[in-house]
């Protein structure tokens, strides 16, 4: 069973989100690379799980239309 995947973690910095480990950033068991995978957050900002969230609404009203 994978784990819930958090949306506004405290501290993202500090674990790599690259697998389901979810590692210290300083103890990465998986080999993913050199470098520890970013959070979401890090990258796009507090709103990056609301992207997109327009465009299915509006698919959603295109096919009640239909």
């Amino acid at each position: 069973m994978t784990k819930k995947f958090p949306l506004h973690p405290k501290n993202p910095e500090r674990i790599c989100w690259g697998c389901d480990r979810y590692c210290p950033a300083d103890s990465m068991a998986c080999g993913n690379g050199a470098d520890r995978t970013a959070h979401p957050v890090e990258l796009f900002g507090d709103d990056w799980a609301d992207w997109g969230q327009d465009f299915l609404q509006s698919e959603a009203d295109a096919e009640k239309r239909s």
